[in-house]
């Protein structure tokens, strides 16, 4: 899938720039092809006006200007002609074409150009454009050769397709290596969602099993004394898996970015105080101790539940992992316009690589995957709740103690 994405994606951008590409290669070459026509009609009149060299007729001597246009800097020469008609005799007046005169191609060209109804045009067989003027006495026609505009026009046509191609060459590679970077997160999201699939599965084919063994020895007869139990691990397991589909849609709740509960001003010294009075006979139990250190007036906007299940999950993971006889330290204190909630405990530290996976979902630090309760989707629901609150949760893990740091913007004044 991921692939066919990346293809799809290179071809998207390949078809966008390539129809740009054409449009604009294409605007080019018709500007300069209406800028050579231009250009040459220009040099008609010019021809037209100046010429004059028809025996008797005053400016017979006037000095021939050299004709031609220029583009990109270079002057470019147009051969031309001009020809004066008295009665039926044609006399070549100026131009750069030698020996024309009384010749069957001048007569060719005339007599073609004479055939047109229009006063100026172009003789596509010739490749020449014509202007048509009555003098009364006589006509005088000039002629521009378009060969030369031609070939330039074929040359620019040439540069433009070998840069249009180089430039789809090049993009090509581009789009594959950004199509790379496009397609990583959904990669990496759908890597997740198998992963998550795969977990879950996992996760509730245990509790499935139990209660299919348990349902199949309540029909046996011979257990039939002692149904109580059964139930009871029926129900137990029914429990989990409920806490289980549970804890999965709240992850799908964070991942839709919809709010479930209104933000509204929160102390978070009080739900932070709450949560350590509700933990201390939990470690009281697991026989460590919880110390803590709480500044007061700590307002923040959120969810008094959410920021109530953030503490409550790092304080629970603290007391679960941490050595035993150790202290679990919960800090919170004002920093920087922002609040910052620190819970630490002793123990085994955890390796730097593992650092960021702590809160991917039924991920566990500890090789002994099946040991311990829960699922491993504690930190994940953590870490979406803190998205929520636009605030960040993170690990740190050293010889002393593994720490999680929850930081969120302090309510405004």
């Amino acid at each position: 899938m991921i692939r066919q994405l990346r293809l799809k994606f290179v071809a998207i951008c390949m078809a966008l720039v390539a129809a740009l590409l054409a449009v604009v290669l294409a605007m080019v070459y018709i500007a300069m092809e209406q800028n050579i026509e231009n250009l040459s009609e220009q040099v008609l009149r010019q021809v037209i006006e100046q010429h004059n060299r028809l025996p008797g007729v005053p400016g017979a001597d006037r000095p021939l200007p050299e004709m031609g246009i220029t583009l990109g800097g270079n002057r470019m020469q147009l051969p031309y002609f001009t020809v004066d008609i008295l009665g039926d005799t044609a006399y070549v007046t100026g131009g750069t074409y030698a020996d024309l005169e009384n010749t069957e191609l001048l007569e060719n060209i005339l007599t073609a150009c004479l055939a047109q109804e229009e006063n100026e045009g172009v003789l596509k067989t010739y490749q020449l454009r014509y202007l048509r003027q009555n003098r009364g006495l006589f006509h005088r026609i000039a002629f521009v050769d378009m060969s030369m505009g031609q070939a330039m026009l074929g040359g620019i046509l040439k540069a433009l397709l070998s840069i249009a191609l180089l430039a789809l060459m090049l993009l090509f590679c581009v789009a594959m290596l950004l199509s790379r970077w496009v397609t990583r997160p959904v990669e990496r999201a759908w890597e997740q969602q198998k992963q998550f699939i795969s977990d879950a599965s996992h996760e509730l084919k245990t509790p499935l099993t139990v209660i299919l063994s348990n349902a199949e020895l309540l029909e046996s007869a011979e257990l039939a004394e002692r149904p109580s139990r059964w139930a009871d691990n029926i129900r137990s397991e029914a429990g989990r898996m409920r806490t289980l589909v549970e804890e999965m849609l709240t992850l799908a709740r964070g991942d839709s970015m919809a709010p479930t509960e209104p933000m509204t001003e929160v102390s978070l010294s009080d739900v932070a105080y709450d949560c350590a009075l509700a933990f201390e006979p939990v470690a009281f139990e697991a026989g460590m101790d919880l110390e803590y250190e709480i500044t007061d007036e700590t307002p923040v906007l959120g969810d008094p539940e959410g920021l109530r299940r953030i503490l409550s999950v790092l304080l629970d993971n603290a007391i679960k992992y941490g050595a035993a006889g150790g202290t679990v330290r919960l800090s919170l204190q004002k920093a920087d316009r922002h609040a910052r909630l620190e819970v630490s405990n002793p123990g085994e530290p955890i390796p730097a690589e593992q650092l960021p996976h702590l809160f991917e979902r039924f991920y566990r630090a500890d090789a002994s995957r099946g040991e311990q309760t829960g699922f491993g989707l504690g930190l994940s629901i953590a870490a979406a709740i803190a998205k929520a609150h636009h605030g960040e949760l993170k690990a740190e893990s050293d010889p002393v103690s593994t720490r999680f740091i929850f930081t969120l913007p302090l309510k405004k004044g």
